[in-house]
């Protein structure tokens, strides 16, 4: 697993929005732009008005349609989420702060809510933020008071027989997969992993990338508009705020 990001590098990170996120990392080139986020099919954020949650994930795998079989689980054998407490120490083991990754196995997923007010009191506990699944949540009215992220497929009056399945492996929700240790961002937008190679040279370059922006922005906003202006500005905007001097910066002073 690689270091955790300083604290001043981490909260750089954190104040960004998750659209800023995104488009730096598609800058620097290394994964697809169809991958590294959840499809907004499979989930959803649930409390728009929280700020971005950013944190390691916690991986693990659950289904709530039908009861679990006994027989499959190890010695002894424990049937709810509650009872397996060795999730915890599992958790623990990944450095803070944490978000909870689940993805809901049914073939249909969503029946019932693994997290509600009790296990998000459980997760913050243990230096959890948010809680990210294609399942369902519950109790959000209580939720939403703790300050607690939900990123989510469903909403659910029930926990019908929600259940761990297995923990601490790659999972996959929506199309993005995410490991242990992965670095999580989420926000109103969705929610995205962050290469961990490049995450301290995301907030650099999404500010650079903001600045090119917002100069298109004033010139549609300004009363002289026209199409040749539009056009002279975009090009000086790629020229003067050009991301790939600063990340060719950076590579030259890590070969250094």
């Amino acid at each position: 697993m690689e270091a955790p990001l300083t604290p001043k590098q981490f909260e750089a990170l954190r104040q960004l929005d998750g659209c800023s996120v995104a488009t730096a990392i598609e800058s620097f080139n290394v994964r697809l732009r169809n991958e590294g986020f959840a499809n907004p099919a499979a989930l959803h954020c649930i409390f728009d008005d929280l700020p971005p949650m950013l944190g390691y994930a916690v991986t693990g795998r659950i289904r709530s349609a039908a009861p679990p079989i006994a027989s499959s689980l190890p010695p002894p054998q424990k049937l709810t989420f509650a009872d397996r407490d060795e999730w915890w120490n599992y958790a623990l083991s990944i450095p803070e702060p944490r978000v909870l990754v689940l993805t809901d196995n049914d073939p249909s997923p969503g029946l019932g809510a693994f997290v509600g007010d009790v296990h998000a009191a459980v997760c913050k506990a243990l230096g959890c933020v948010g809680y990210v699944t294609n399942g369902a949540v519950r109790d959000l009215g209580a939720v939403r008071a703790m300050g607690f992220h939900f990123f989510a497929g469903f909403v659910s009056v029930s926990h019908a027989y929600a259940h761990i399945v297995d923990f601490g492996e790659p999972v996959e929700i929506g199309g993005m997969r995410v490991r242990p240790g992965d670095l999580v961002h989420g926000d109103r937008h969705g929610v995205q992993t962050i290469p961990r190679g490049i995450a301290p040279q995301i907030p650099p370059v999404a500010a650079c990338l903001q600045e090119r922006e917002r100069s298109v922005i004033d010139c549609c906003r300004a009363a002289d508009f026209s199409l040749n202006k539009l056009r002279a500005t975009i090009k000086d905007a790629e020229m003067t705020y050009n991301p790939e001097r600063l990340i060719n910066h950076d590579h030259q002073e890590q070969r250094r």
